[in-house]
């Protein structure tokens, strides 16, 4: 069976459940990190060098970044729904999910922690505001790209996995946040969806 190492409060890990829940996917979690067993110790670092979850074990097969565990996963499983086959097709879904993880987690990594988790190595005010303002206009990109369906077009991807959770986020760190009807509506049409009430709007930033 698929092991999944990571505890269900970090985002990226919660990203690879949401995907096994929309391939149906049957695994085993496991708590690694923060609260829970050390991704310092040997038996972790032996699997990831880097020391961050989430890491998935399938058979001979150990992979860690989240996108890069969700795309073979789609792939292993034949889900071209969620990670076309179509090489431009492919690059359209890809594009938004590294967006995601180059351009609109940096932007709130520091506000999240210092204004949702209240952590004491995030407190300076002006990293503070600069990490705000810059995820708002990350945010404003996301805005001017939604239309009335998903991120690229009718069909729901690993895109809008990756943009989801970064979405109930952006919604639930308190601070004072532009009106983004598009964004709202779009997570509206993600609690649409089974597997995004699970792992993505379970009020659990």
């Amino acid at each position: 069976m698929l092991r999944i190492l990571g505890r269900t409060s970090s985002i990226n890990v919660r990203k690879v459940l949401w995907t096994c829940h929309e391939i149906g996917i049957d695994y085993q979690r496991e708590d690694w990190g923060r609260g829970f067993q050390p991704t310092s110790s040997p038996e972790f670092l032996a699997l990831n060098p880097h020391g961050l979850i989430p890491v998935v074990v399938d058979g001979d097969t150990v992979l860690s970044e989240s996108n890069t565990i969700c795309r073979y996963l789609a792939a292993k499983h034949g889900r071209h729904d969620l990670l076309p086959q179509n090489p431009a097709a492919r690059a359209q879904v890809e594009r938004w999910m590294d967006w995601q993880a180059a351009d609109l987690n940096p932007a709130w990594i520091y506000a999240f922690h210092a204004l949702s988790r209240n952590s004491p190595d995030h407190q300076d005010p002006a990293s503070i505001a600069a990490s705000v303002a810059a995820w708002k206009k990350q945010m404003a990109v996301l805005e001017s790209q939604l239309g009335d369906g998903w991120i690229w077009g009718d069909a729901f991807t690993l895109a809008d996995i990756s943009l989801g959770l970064s979405v109930q986020r952006w919604l639930l760190t308190p601070f004072d946040k532009p009106r983004l009807p598009a964004v709202e509506a779009y997570y509206q049409r993600l609690r649409q969806r089974p597997a995004y009430l699970t792992h993505g709007s379970d009020g659990v930033a």
